[in-house]
């Protein structure tokens, strides 16, 4: 599978702006002979509180504009954005087949509430686990990746984990060093995918997507103006691996 991770340089609550920036990166990448295209968390307006302003239902533009990309490309699509659900909002990661089919809709487990994200959205309390091009995936956004426990939960059935973020640039080295020990803790590839610039509340956010092996190592790393990563795994690498290292058999329920 070849996955390009677009580290959006997200335009503040800019709807038009970003979607019309994501199209430009899923043709470049559809040029580009990938498989899957993964945008970070909240990529079509940026990591905002505004819910009232920026939240939009499931039948509303963001969401119908993804799975037409998606099916026009003929690609797979990972995105995040804030949905309004009934009287309150989510957070969300979808996940949209080739032929723009919804596979899966992540709520985000745990809303950062050092922020106060967790005043304006909802928390999920359910992981998915869905199927790209024959390959066992699941999803996380930003915060999710301090808690081991949630990525225990689907380990064993998985072999690739994304995690779309905006993480701030002042915890990189967090970022960095909890991705890899997710991957090497659950023996699976996990595709961590961040943005760039600076958002409307003048936070700096400094990329570092990056995918590491289910042995922990580093297989590509975008830097701090890079806003299109492409890399190539091979899925097959985690059952060999795990047979090679059985130490999920060892986890004690």
């Amino acid at each position: 599978m070849k996955i390009a991770s677009i580290q959006l340089d997200i335009c503040w609550q800019d709807k038009q702006k970003n979607l019309l920036s994501a199209e430009r990166f899923i043709k470049q990448a559809k040029d580009d002979a990938c498989d899957l295209v993964v945008f970070p968390e909240m990529f079509n307006t940026g990591f905002s509180m505004d819910t009232v302003k920026i939240a939009e239902n499931s039948d509303a533009k963001t969401f119908l504009t993804l799975s037409l990309l998606a099916k026009k490309y003929q690609i797979n699509l990972i995105a995040g954005y804030a949905e309004a659900v009934n009287s309150s909002t989510q957070n969300v990661g979808l996940s949209f087949n080739r032929d723009g089919e919804l596979l899966a809709r992540y709520v985000k487990n745990y809303p950062f509430s050092f922020a106060g994200e967790d005043k304006f959205y909802q928390a999920g309390n359910e992981q998915v686990i869905f199927d790209l091009d024959g390959i066992s995936c699941s999803l996380f956004i930003c915060y999710d990746l301090r808690f081991p426990e949630l990525f225990r939960k689907v380990a064993k059935n998985i072999e690739v984990v994304f995690v779309i973020a905006n993480w701030p640039a002042s915890r990189h080295l967090h970022w960095q060093a909890l991705l890899q020990a997710r991957a090497i803790e659950n023996q699976c590839f996990v595709v961590g995918v961040n943005r760039i610039g600076k958002d409307g509340e003048g936070i700096v956010y400094d990329g570092g997507s990056c995918v590491f092996d289910p042995s922990g190592q580093l297989v590509s790393l975008a830097n701090k103006q890079q806003e299109y990563l492409a890399t190539t795994i091979n899925a097959s690498m985690v059952a060999s691996y795990r047979k090679q290292y059985p130490f999920l058999l060892d986890i004690k329920s």
